[in-house]
């Protein structure tokens, strides 16, 4: 039983689909890209402003851990380091 001598396959091409609004899924308007129309992209903007959408972080929120406020009436520095 001899097999057949197999032939390497064709080199893959990329697909390009075309892209779809984060909103709704519709396909994008060049207008208003990467959204389909005004409405989406106000949602979206509506989510950023509510602060919706957050990245990932290790630090704690302000006043939350982190470096102690310096003591009372001791020496402070400047936001360059400098003292004051």
């Amino acid at each position: 039983m001899n097999a057949p001598p197999s032939r390497p396959s064709p080199p893959l091409r990329a697909v390009r689909t075309a892209p779809t609004c984060p909103v709704c899924g519709r396909p994008t308007a060049p207008t208003y890209r990467p959204f389909c129309t005004k409405r989406c992209a106000d949602i979206d903007l509506g989510r950023w402003l509510k602060e919706s959408y957050r990245v990932p972080s290790e630090e704690p929120p302000d006043g939350e851990g982190g470096a102690p406020d310096p003591a009372p009436g001791g020496p402070s520095r400047g936001p360059t380091g400098q003292d004051r």
